[in-house]
């Protein structure tokens, strides 16, 4: 039994880790998220952890380099960054490995894994209505890639965090029993980067205290990959 929900708003895939967001028309959602999305990320050298990744939570400057262009081998994937001034640096390129190392403080290493390199789930979805509900909290405009998602869900309904009941459930995309389909693993508890400005890297811990208030600091959901096939803005949305 399905219950139409509503539909792909946006779609936006992250090519390097913690950079900027890419906005597509039309994806390929693989059994390791989306395609393309979060395959490069810079290692801190230093940090011999489980999670080593350079994240904008540690350089925030890191949100204002732009992926760009598409390699001959893999058209999903970029071969350059625009730096914050402008500059256009080969991604893997020993400049832009330095200017961030710079940035950091501390020598960092660009990284490629096949699968992708994601905090919780490949897949991150967040229903609209939940940032605007975040957006009247804080008294403050919200820039959704602020949010970091890879699905805007524009639901039927205005309810903000429905998504938090899609838990342990399915979402199908398209009107088609065969439909890409995902599963509903956990809420997505947010960390200070929900803070940073996606233009300009500024912080305003308005936002993230609004997200506590109001949903004790959870906005949006992750998942895992049920079913692959296309994804497309206006596409209808079905929980299974």
């Amino acid at each position: 039994m399905s219950q139409e929900i509503g539909q792909i708003k946006a779609i936006f895939r992250y090519p390097v880790k913690s950079m900027a967001g890419v906005s597509l028309d039309r994806v390929d959602l693989g059994w390791h998220g989306l395609n393309g999305d979060r395959r490069f990320a810079f290692r801190r050298v230093a940090d011999q952890g489980g999670f080593p990744w350079l994240s904008a939570s540690r350089l925030p400057q890191l949100l204002l380099y732009k992926p760009i262009g598409q390699a001959e081998t893999d058209k999903e994937l970029p071969t350059h960054v625009r730096t914050p001034h402008g500059a256009e640096l080969a991604l893997l390129s020993d400049e832009l490995q330095n200017e961030i190392s710079q940035r950091l403080g501390s020598p960092v290493q660009l990284m490629q894994l096949k699968h992708g390199m994601f905090d919780e789930a490949p897949v991150s979805i967040i229903n609209l209505a939940t940032i605007r509900g975040v957006e009247r909290e804080a008294e403050r405009p919200l820039e959704v890639l602020r949010f970091r998602p890879n699905i805007v869900v524009e639901s039927l309904h205005a309810e903000p965090f429905a998504e938090d009941q899609w838990v342990g459930k399915t979402l199908r995309f398209g009107s088609g029993d065969d439909g890409p389909s995902v599963s509903i693993t956990l809420r997505d508890l947010r960390c200070v980067m929900l803070n940073l400005d996606p233009e300009t890297a500024e912080a305003d811990p308005r936002v993230m205290k609004a997200a506590i208030r109001l949903n004790a600091n959870h906005a949006g959901v992750y998942a895992t990959v049920t079913r692959t096939g296309e994804l497309q803005l206006g596409q209808k949305i079905y929980l299974v």
